[in-house]
């Protein structure tokens, strides 16, 4: 049965919805203008004596002290704004940290940016005088409607009726009775007024309040083009880098297993040769079996390795293929779910970082976890960004941890390069899932 009668709309009035605003909206008026009061006071007096002692090296860091309090108070009012019900306002792009600047870099750098200086002027001079005209609005439009519409309860029990408001009116009307009933009619027109309006006044001062914050505590326009730079220079840092780990660690690889065991086969070979020249040639079969050993074992060394880098199957057919052949390579049993469409939206540099990925968290898997099935699954996500979603898993024992210069974080790094997360679920147990995410070019039209 329809919960709702005939004709009826169900909809929530308007009118009633600013009304359930105005508990929160009074709240935000009274609590931002305490707040204002307390920012004016702390920041002028840290700022001005930083300003006056700019010419001591004590000057900067108290400035810079000012900066970050107004940056704490804004976040306060921000925070505060949520009282209202109005739209959250979206955090600006703040200077990044620069782990290799110098500590004076690092001092100066809210100095240079706008945003503490917006926050600055806003606490310390825009906020002070905005709260106090709109809490006074507020207040006297609050106790206007209150005391009007109660003026009736408690005016018969105020002394001198005749000098009150009301007296005076009635006089002048002629009346000679007591004019305590025209003061309450009057009061009683007055606290209706203001009680109907109360909530439109109220949510024009909180809008009053969201508008200026908006422009001076919000993001701007050129903040998401700052922020994207500095994500892709932090990208570049993190592929740079990790491609730098994976070739030293590609090198070290190297010489520590198939370099020394190649090394080990000439020397048989050599040996060899002269056992022959010396007719001892059953010693000669016997160290030319152990070199074969020496160049198998050398052969797979290489095979492992190789995963680290793409191969021509990449380029040739796609990641598709790529990771359809890592799979079938591995010595664990593991089934794969691969959107096709991956081939034509993956670019080929973040493909070869997937097929790195991949095979290393599988090489991984067969080594050390003791998991005897795996799978790889991926699947594009066709939202804003359009971006691609794979994850691998294991049956292992779990525990992976991920330690700062070794193997996860390694991943974690060329992940990064292209723009993408990478996260490791392992618990103790088991078993491991690792997922990561990557922005994917935008598909063509149809």
């Amino acid at each position: 049965m329809n919960q709702y009668e005939p004709g009826r709309d169900p909809r929530p009035s308007p009118y009633m919805d600013l009304w359930r605003a105005v508990p929160g909206s009074l709240a935000y008026i009274v609590g931002i203008f305490a707040l204002s009061m307390v920012g004016l006071s702390v920041l002028s007096s840290v700022f001005f004596a930083g300003l006056g002692m700019i010419v001591l090296v004590v000057g900067v860091p108290i400035m810079v002290g000012a900066l970050y309090a107004a940056r704490g108070f804004g976040t306060a009012d921000k925070a505060m704004l949520k009282m209202t019900g109005l739209p959250e306002i979206a955090e600006p792009a703040w200077p990044a940290d620069q782990p290799t600047a110098s500590s004076l870099t690092k001092l100066v750098t809210p100095l240079k940016s706008g945003h503490y200086w917006s926050y600055l002027l806003h606490q310390m001079l825009i906020a002070p005088i905005l709260a106090t005209v709109t809490f006074s609005v507020a207040i006297s439009w609050a106790a206007t409607a209150l005391g009007g519409l109660t003026f009736w309860m408690w005016a018969w029990f105020l002394p001198n009726k005749e000098q009150s408001v009301g007296g005076w009116i009635a006089r002048g009307l002629g009346v000679t009775t007591n004019g305590t009933l025209i003061e309450a009619v009057i009061y009683l027109i007055l606290g209706v007024v203001a009680g109907v309006t109360l909530p439109w006044v109220v949510r024009g001062l909180t809008r009053l309040h969201h508008g200026v914050a908006s422009a001076m505590l919000g993001r701007w326009p050129n903040d998401d083009l700052a922020e994207a730079v500095q994500q892709e220079s932090a990208a570049r840092t993190a592929a740079i880098h990790a491609e730098d780990s994976a070739m030293r660690r590609l090198e070290r690889d190297l010489h520590d297993g198939p370099q020394q065991r190649l090394v080990r086969l000439q020397m048989d070979l050599a040996t060899v040769e002269r056992r022959v020249s010396d007719g001892r040639t059953e010693e000669a079969a016997q160290i030319a079996r152990e070199a074969g050993l020496q160049a198998k074992a050398a052969l797979d060394e290489l095979r492992a390795l190789s995963h680290g880098v793409a191969p021509p199957l990449l380029a040739d057919r796609g990641l598709v293929a790529a990771l359809t052949s890592i799979a079938q390579d591995s010595p664990l049993a593991v089934t794969t779910t691969l959107d096709p469409a991956i081939d034509e939206l993956v670019e080929p540099e973040v493909a070869r970082a997937l097929y790195f990925v991949v095979a290393e968290l599988l090489t991984n898997a067969a080594k050390h976890s003791g998991a005897t099935t795996a799978s790889v699954t991926t699947n594009v996500r066709y939202d804003e960004p359009v971006r691609l979603r794979l994850v691998v898993s294991d049956d292992g024992r779990g525990g992976a941890t991920v330690v700062p210069g070794h193997g996860l974080a390694g991943l974690m790094e060329r992940v990064a390069g292209h723009r993408g997360t990478l996260t490791v679920e392992s618990p103790d147990g088991g078993p491991t899932r690792v997922e990561l995410t990557v922005p994917l070019r935008t598909p063509p039209l149809a």
